[in-house]
């Protein structure tokens, strides 16, 4: 459950497993141990992670496996949780892949410590065309909406070197792309090298041998400089996309939010990637109904998001969490309200993402072909993050090997989705 972070500790977890001698099975009737990995960013991702329990819970009740939960869920409600759901056989919180699997082979049914989020490990399992690598974990920021810190813990970077190895291990097993993440990507390197090193990390991982290209996702918009923009823009297997959550474009909802950037300072920064590169696809996400917001806020937030024009967007409602500096603050925007500027902003949004992708029509993107179905192929273009952005549902008019970066010319767009034929 939870975020891409998730699935590429799992990822390790599971090459761990495997190289200690355990198999992995796939069904649940077939297994004699079940890991779920869980969030606890915000409450309806609580929801899901709770949820997902109890039906394994329910499902336990006539199968016979030790069921083992883990991650920030737990870090952060541990002992509630084992009180609350004593059927659970195992409660791990943040901890690295191999302290997991050593809890899970010695059958510790309690194990939560201080979040340890980074690790040496640079063997992984790897199923599909694209890979998510975490280069770094925790967070130093204090935006005052977000608990994560409280319990993920202060940032850590991975070094480059197993980073390197770990994505040249992914190349040679044929993964295309592979996705950076961590909780600020531009504070990589900060812990370890004692300034930000995300740049020299990109150089590294530009000159690996192979047909990939890497996506970065998680800029932190307060903090994304120079340096950076020309990294992305100038090394030829760095994708030109820019994931960098503004969260606001009210200059009050911002600074209550403890962002530093004013709204006209994240316009120039869009407008300085743009005239860098004008192909270059820019990604954010939006917190609506963020305590305190007014009518006015939000306007101010709608006039910006037209003048932004971001490629692709993301948004969810505020909920309060505890621990957080937001969760004491007055003047909350009643749920109804909320709810309607968020349809608000996404009808706004659709608007936009289908302006920007029409522009398309007729060019040529490189896409990376990932799957088919009847008469189309399916990939995505640098525009298109997995499982967030859209897809390229390309007409078949030849037969080719899968997965592979081909030439696709677009002939068609919806507001997220694009159509086009191979060249």
């Amino acid at each position: 459950m939870g975020c891409p972070k998730n699935e590429a500790d799992c990822d390790v977890l599971e090459a761990i497993l495997k190289s200690r001698g355990h198999q992995i099975v796939k069904t649940v009737d077939q297994a004699e141990v079940v890991v779920i990995d869980t969030c606890s960013f915000i409450e309806s991702a609580k929801r899901e992670s709770i949820d997902e329990i109890i039906d394994f819970v329910n499902y336990k009740k006539d199968h016979s496996f030790f069921l083992c939960v883990k991650g920030c869920l737990v870090q952060r409600y541990g002992n509630i949780l084992r009180s609350e759901i004593p059927e659970v056989d195992a409660w791990y919180g943040v901890l690295s892949p191999l302290q997991i699997a050593e809890a899970i082979e010695k059958r510790v049914p309690f194990l939560v410590a201080e979040p340890e989020t980074v690790y040496d490990e640079s063997i992984r399992s790897c199923r599909g065309s694209f890979a998510y690598v975490k280069i770094a974990d925790g967070c130093n920021r204090s935006c005052t909406f977000c608990a994560i810190p409280s319990f993920k813990g202060k940032f850590r970077s991975r070094s480059v070197e197993v980073i390197e190895a770990e994505v040249r291990n992914l190349v040679h097993n044929g993964v295309k792309e592979i996705i950076l993440v961590a909780q600020d990507t531009t504070a990589y390197g900060l812990d370890l090298y004692d300034k930000p090193s995300l740049p020299y990390l990109l150089e590294k991982l530009n000159s690996i041998e192979g047909e990939f290209r890497v996506r970065v996702m998680y800029l932190h918009p307060d903090h994304i400089d120079d340096g950076i923009i020309q990294a992305i823009l100038s090394l030829e297997k760095i994708l030109p996309y820019f994931d960098m959550p503004v969260q606001h474009g009210s200059d009050e909802v911002l600074k209550r939010m403890g962002r530093i950037r004013t709204s006209d300072e994240l316009l120039e920064l869009i407008g300085k990637i743009r005239q860098a590169n004008a192909g270059a696809a820019i990604r954010t996400s939006i917190i609506v109904g963020f305590p305190g917001e007014t009518d006015e806020d939000f306007e101010r937030l709608l006039s910006f998001i037209k003048e932004a024009r971001f490629d692709r967007a993301g948004s969810f409602i505020y909920s309060d969490e505890e621990g957080t500096a937001a969760s004491l603050m007055e003047q909350k925007v009643p749920v109804e309200v909320a709810k309607e500027r968020y349809e608000e902003f996404l009808i706004l949004q659709g608007q936009i993402a289908y302006e920007s992708l029409s522009r398309l029509i007729g060019r040529t993107l490189n896409v990376l072909v990932e799957g088919s179905q009847r008469n189309k192929y399916i990939g995505r273009s640098h525009f298109d993050a997995p499982e967030i952005d859209g897809n390229v549902f390309i007409k078949k008019t030849q037969k080719i090997s899968l997965p592979v970066y081909h030439k696709v010319k677009i002939t068609n767009v919806s507001e997220y989705d694009m159509e086009g034929v191979l060249e």
